[in-house]
């Protein structure tokens, strides 16, 4: 089997996932990926032989349009999906990559030396942790496409590594924190010793 085969077979057991890939079309949003936690989480679930949804506060949805960065463009989508998902347990949260450079500073504190992404996959490149940086899309022939700049090596081994161009210690920490209380099999690799 492989990797991709494993992910897919993984995330067919979390109901929640399968409804957002299968309905995502509908909301017609440009070059669109889920992605992030709701992925991670979900296989860390089945590694530790817990319910595929344990723990999972939200997932993410994420598109990119640069040509409309405005905050009512990306609020369309929002209610849309508010709409479309709303007998997910918990929220999906919808958000235009090509917007973050516009709050990232008023939302976390600080600014990074990241400029304004050029494409969905740029963003995904600067996910905060390589398990959590993959995304996963349905085309509208149901085909699935993948993007794990990483890889899937750290996700499938429950490694949490820094990705550290977007992110301080601080909220690596934070994120550390909040999941081995969930997931206590995760493998953490400190900040200072991840040779980056």
């Amino acid at each position: 089997m492989t990797d991709l085969e494993k992910l897919f077979q993984m995330l067919e057991k979390n109901r929640s996932v399968q409804q957002i890939l299968n309905k995502t079309e509908n909301l017609n949003m440009p070059d669109w990926y889920f992605g992030s936690g709701g992925i991670a989480q979900t296989v860390w679930n089945i590694q530790h032989g817990f319910d595929p949804e344990n723990g999972i506060k939200d997932y993410d949805l994420f598109y990119f349009d640069a040509k409309d960065t405005s905050y009512e463009a990306e609020d369309i989508f929002i209610q849309k999906g508010k709409e479309l998902f709303g007998d997910i347990p918990v929220p999906v949260e919808i958000r235009n990559q090509a917007r973050v450079h516009l709050w990232y500073r008023k939302e976390f504190g600080y600014q990074t030396d990241q400029d304004e992404y050029k494409s969905i996959e740029e963003s995904i490149n600067s996910w905060p942790t390589t398990a959590t940086a993959v995304g996963i899309r349905k085309d509208i022939n149901g085909q699935i496409k993948v993007y794990a700049p990483f890889g899937l090596d750290d996700l499938f081994n429950m490694i949490i590594r820094a990705n550290k161009p977007k992110i301080t210690k601080k909220v690596f920490q934070d994120k550390v924190n909040r999941w081995i209380k969930i997931w206590p099999n995760l493998k953490v690799i400190p900040w200072e010793e991840d040779g980056n």
